[in-house]
């Protein structure tokens, strides 16, 4: 059985419509990069000024997004100086799915 309190923490963190835009957004590019034969797990990510730039909000909020969604395991960061990229926790992606999926 599925960690009924990894989902609930997962899905409360996906309650809030920027979280939800930003964990939408990498799962739209993993399935660009998997749809062209070559995805690389490092390839599926996004940086924090992307994230601004899309959802026209500031650092501070971007930051405290992602920081919730990390929380949640939904997603990883790699921090490269002050750059950070942020990735899908492909374990907690299949586990909603397969959620989703089933009957």
């Amino acid at each position: 059985m599925k960690d009924l309190n990894a989902m609930a923490q997962a899905f409360k963190a996906l309650s809030h419509p920027n979280r939800l835009q930003m964990y939408l957004e990498l799962l739209e590019l993993r399935e660009k990069i998997v749809a062209s034969g070559k995805c690389e797990q490092n390839e599926c990510c996004f940086g924090l000024s992307e994230f601004m730039h899309k959802l026209n909000i500031g650092a501070p909020t971007v930051s405290h997004h992602i920081k919730e969604l990390v929380n949640a395991k939904l997603i990883w960061i790699e921090r490269h100086g002050k750059f950070m990229t942020c990735h899908l926790n492909e374990e907690m992606r299949v586990q909603l799915e397969q959620f989703f999926g089933a009957k």
